[in-house]
């Protein structure tokens, strides 16, 4: 972030930076750690917090620096109406055309949250990507992102958590059954208005976009889902358990959506074993959680 609120941003002072620095830094962190190859576990984007944080010049700078190196661009936008109004009144323009005035469109870009995108604007995005973070659009009372409009248009639409001060939890499989239920709503209000006969979203959609549609957003053809000469990264669910005990196994992938989402039991990532039998393989989880207590502790007795 480099726009504070004495310039004219929403952010504290405190917590921005100078662009010179911000730029340089990039730099570095995209020439030591970015794996462009298949099967990378480690991969930089360059990411400006919001509109309403970063100036317009750190916007295009950003932009040039990441085609440069061919690495993609991610920011927040359209979350709240509070960003629309600033951007209306900085740069008189709506979020998505601002992005599309800044060259910040395309299918090497995508977009966290885009809440406040209006039909006619959805063409502007021109192939950029949407991170749909449903529990955090409705804890901070947002709104809810226009997915099937995006959906309906080709826009690639994958899950986003956006972060633990918005949203107190990291489940995907939480995250696609919110993203399923809100698109049912927004269907209903719709509905409601005459404005929408489409079928509601299944529990296979919702797992779409959660799997194959976070690997279509980030541009990854090597995840996303089983196929050959894809990577081996999945995980299981025991269909065992009490919340699936009650006549959900003729449909186990519309159990995994519509019933609670509990931990998943197995994850493999590249061929590893990092969770067995519910347990973090690669961390000692007493340990990692005592620490992090202590941590927060600390913090809190400030």
């Amino acid at each position: 972030m480099s726009l504070g609120r004495s310039k004219g941003g929403l952010p504290p002072d405190d917590v921005v930076e100078d662009e010179t620095s911000i730029l340089r830094d990039t730099s570095r962190l995209v020439e030591e750690w970015h794996d462009p190859n298949p099967g990378a576990m480690t991969q930089v984007v360059v990411a400006p917090c919001s509109p309403f944080s970063v100036t317009e010049d750190l916007m295009r700078e950003s932009a040039r620096l990441a085609r440069a190196y061919g690495v993609r661009l991610h920011t927040h936008l359209a979350e709240t109406v509070d960003e629309e109004v600033f951007c209306i009144d900085r740069f008189g323009r709506r979020p998505v055309a601002y992005m599309e005035h800044l060259g910040w469109v395309g299918s090497d870009v995508w977009f966290a949250h885009a809440v406040f995108v209006a039909p006619e604007e959805v063409p502007l995005m021109a192939g950029a990507g949407v991170a749909h973070c449903p529990t955090s659009n409705m804890r901070l009372a947002s709104g809810i992102a226009p997915i099937r409009d995006f959906l309906a248009q080709g826009v690639p639409v994958g899950l986003g958590v956006d972060g633990s001060a918005s949203n107190d939890g990291g489940n995907l499989l939480a995250e696609a059954r919110q993203a399923m239920l809100l698109a049912r709503l927004a269907s209903a209000l719709r509905r409601a208005t005459g404005a929408d006969t489409e079928p509601l979203m299944t529990a296979r959609q919702a797992l779409h976009l959660a799997t194959s549609g976070g690997a279509n957003v980030l541009g990854r053809t090597d995840i996303g889902s089983l196929e050959p000469g894809k990577r081996a990264d999945f995980f299981s669910v025991s269909m065992g358990r009490l919340a699936y005990d009650a006549g959900a196994h003729h449909d186990p992938l519309a159990a995994l959506v519509f019933c609670h989402p509990g931990n998943v039991d197995t994850t493999v990532i590249e061929g590893r074993v990092i969770v067995k039998d519910g347990r973090v393989q690669s961390v000692d989880q007493e340990e990692l959680i005592r620490k992090h207590n202590a941590i927060a502790k600390s913090l809190l007795s400030h």
